[in-house]
């Protein structure tokens, strides 16, 4: 079975630095895509990064320039390192793996999500 678990939220001030990691089981780390999405209470969830298998990334505009995504396939895992905090990145940050598949059509795994919250 696939399982994403996220790690790494908390607390911290604004202008501060937190590092989220996604591990991921059940599934080849090395296909499709992996992203991480956020959703703060009462609003829609949003991209805000994502890698594809040529490692081609793209990041919301709100967040370039501050948070890089990255992959490390031998553990399985994502990271998102977010620096420059504010507080309107306040939100649950969840894991995303889509698998694209062979019909065109696509299936979107998802973590439990982690709490961000950033203080001014």
């Amino acid at each position: 079975q696939v399982q994403l678990v996220e790690s790494g939220g908390g607390l911290v001030q604004a202008g501060g630095s937190l590092r989220l990691s996604c591990a991921a089981s059940g599934i080849i780390f090395s296909i499709g895509t992996k992203g991480w999405y956020r959703q703060a209470p009462g609003k829609q969830r949003e991209l805000v990064a994502a890698v594809a298998g040529g490692s081609i990334t793209n990041y919301a505009d709100s967040v370039k320039g501050r948070f890089t995504i990255s992959r490390d396939n031998a553990k399985n895992t994502v990271y998102l390192q977010m620096n420059s905090l504010k507080p309107e990145d306040t939100a649950v940050y969840y894991c995303n793996y889509r698998r694209n598949l062979m019909d065109g059509t696509q299936y979107d795994y998802w973590g439990q999500g982690t709490q961000v919250t950033v203080s001014s």
